[in-house]
């Protein structure tokens, strides 16, 4: 069933690897057949049942590992050249193109012996096989795709000029949650002079699906997808999907060469999302060095750092980094002046769906920033962005109904709103990830005297926000609106929120850091305030007015751990800071509306009198 499936949708490249363990001298699958001519026969089998579904079979690869092939039974390789070369012989003389995969890691010796020993001659192809920061050595035994390619040619041109040379096995694995070492990988494999690239794979396997004895000792642990095993799309699988290499290479470009020598940049983590892309652009507006350490996980923040780089050029640095992977962060808060940590999984549905990959962005990756920045010399400052989940549900609340808003009936938070002194109550995995990573920053400032600052952000909007559904919600409706799309309501749409312009926070962020010996080791509630407290429903009334559009709207149920009401009380920031909020809502929502505007080239408004007719 399985080939005859496969072969009519894609091209196959069959590989005859695995001797059964009944058949082997040493009882397992890397043994050599007791009878080389079985493996012969067996081919032979294949290629009559089933050769009309492939024209190549690559023969069995990886002779010189000892997982693959059992060479302490065959020394110096005599019995596989044998079986081997009966095999291609046949194979070949039958119709079928015989492909030798290579040995991994490479080794020209070895390849050179296949070809004094005539195996060479009786195949079409030539594979090689890499996994460059995998299981071989980036520092020792891999040079270059390049470079082997080239070496491996060089050989198999002195037996069999015509063969041609393929990477069979090409593959990285993320498991450093190095996507953007993938990304890069990927290409270079791509760019070598091989006739043939197979990738290595496009799936991660669960955790849960049995793999074959003895293969790499267990391949579910080495996240060699380019997709993850529940087919969320890494870095690679992702540029793949939305423009082919052309959108992969595009995106390996934005990494950057690192600053000068001697220079104190600020480091924003995060720094191509929404929040991070405004504040580097702003201090660099003002003449700051900046790096940007960002992993492109946010579909569409790429958009964010090429329009960066374009206005700023060499003054910003950036590197496609996660910040679990420790290796490629420390070196770039080395020389840093101060370090703005935004890096996150932002979602309360993701961390539902996958809470450990939650727990381990957002509280894992910030110890290691933490503990990266502690380890140097001097004090530098971490301001970190947290959330208003941190304070739970709120369900303590007594609530009420004014117009189509809840407010709480207690007069003080609704004159001022939540304030710092409000009960931590982490909920939903997001919550919580956040609230360990919020106290963390804390805590290292009491105990280890670096000077860190925690802002708890309400809802956040503005220019350079690529809303959706799970994240950034103003800027998810506006762009629904405008493209005539229905709006989905969780709950009753009278739930509150102070939002805050993405300008507004990022004077609050730099006046953190202005301010950072006076404010260390303090939390502080960032949103827009009393005077920005507004309902889901007058958000989208708004809407209407802004864009002149009827906006559909479809309800669903309230979303777990979602708040009836959440207002920031400012003071604290205001008094120490003397910061507030310029920009009231309405303006900033009109902000908004013309950026979308020029990016996507307009829209198609609807007139004002059209409304009620499309309304009915």
């Amino acid at each position: 069933w399985l080939i005859p499936t496969l072969g009519s949708r894609i091209e196959l490249l069959p590989c005859r690897h695995f001797t059964p363990p009944s058949l082997s001298r040493t009882g397992r699958t890397s043994g050599p057949p007791r009878r080389p001519r079985d493996y012969a026969d067996f081919t032979d089998h294949v290629l009559t049942r089933y050769g009309t579904y492939f024209p190549h079979v690559e023969l069995w690869n990886e002779p010189n590992n000892l997982l693959d092939w059992d060479w302490r039974e065959d020394a110096d390789w005599e019995i596989y050249s044998d079986m081997i070369g009966a095999a291609a012989h046949w194979a070949e003389r039958r119709g079928w193109r015989a492909v030798l995969g290579g040995p991994c890691p490479f080794d020209l010796k070895w390849l050179a012996l296949m070809g004094e020993r005539g195996v060479l001659k009786t195949v079409s192809a030539v594979g090689l096989h890499g996994f460059p920061g995998t299981w071989d050595s980036e520092f020792a035994s891999w040079s270059s795709w390049q470079e082997l390619v080239t070496a491996g040619r060089a050989v198999v041109q002195r037996y069999n000029p015509a063969a041609e040379l393929w990477i069979t096995e090409a593959g990285y694995s993320t498991w450093k949650h190095d996507e953007a070492g993938q990304l890069r990988r990927f290409l270079e494999a791509r760019a070598a002079p091989a006739d043939r690239l197979y990738w290595y794979g496009w799936q991660d396997i669960a955790q849960d699906v049995p793999v074959q004895e003895g293969v790499l000792h267990d391949l579910r642990h080495y996240s060699l997808g380019i997709v993850h095993a529940d087919g969320r799309p890494k870095l690679l699988g992702r540029m793949l999907q939305e423009g082919g290499a052309d959108k992969a290479r595009a995106v390996a470009a934005l990494a950057t060469p690192a600053l000068a020598k001697n220079t104190k940049p600020v480091v924003i983590l995060g720094g191509a999302g929404f929040i991070g892309s405004n504040l580097a652009d702003d201090l660099l507006n003002d003449g700051n060095d900046v790096i940007i350490v960002d992993a492109l996980a946010r579909p569409g923040v790429e958009e964010n750092l090429a329009w960066l780089q374009d206005r700023h050029g060499g003054r910003l640095t950036s590197v496609l980094a996660d910040i679990r992977d420790a290796r490629a962060i420390e070196p770039a808060l080395a020389d840093a002046s101060a370090v703005f940590h935004f890096a996150a999984q932002v979602a309360v549905t993701t961390s539902l769906a996958n809470p450990a990959d939650d727990f381990s962005v957002n509280a894992e990756g910030t110890l290691r920033v933490l503990e990266a920045v502690r380890r140097r010399s001097d004090r530098t400052p971490v301001i970190f962005s947290s959330t208003n989940k941190v304070y739970g549900t709120l369900d303590d609340l007594e609530m009420m109904i004014l117009g189509e808003c809840y407010f709480p009936v207690d007069g003080e938070l609704r004159a001022h709103g939540i304030g710092e002194t409000a009960a931590l109550n982490f909920c939903t995995p997001y919550g919580c990830s956040k609230g360990v990573a919020d106290q963390y920053v804390l805590d290292y400032a009491k105990s280890f005297g670096l000077p860190t600052a925690v802002l708890r952000m309400s809802c956040i909007y503005g220019p350079r926000q690529f809303g959706t559904e799970d994240q950034g919600w103003v800027a998810h409706f506006l762009l629904r609106a405008m493209n005539g799309e229905p709006i989905t309501i969780y709950g009753d749409g009278m739930q509150v929120r102070d939002i805050l312009h993405v300008r507004d926070a990022v004077a609050a962020y730099r006046g953190i850091l202005r301010s950072i010996d006076a404010v260390r080791g303090q939390a502080f509630n960032l949103g827009g305030g009393p005077a920005n407290a507004v309902s889901l429903l007058m958000v989208l009334q708004e809407i209407e007015q802004i864009t002149g559009m009827a906006t559909p709207v479809v309800h669903a149920e309230w979303r777990t751990g979602d708040q009836f009401y959440f207002v920031s009380d400012t003071r604290k920031l205001e008094q120490q800071l003397g910061w507030h909020a310029h920009i009231g809502w309405r303006e900033g929502m009109r902000d908004l509306a013309d950026w979308i505007t020029r990016r996507h080239g307009g829209f198609q408004a609807i007139r004002p009198g059209e409304r009620e007719r499309l309304r009915a």
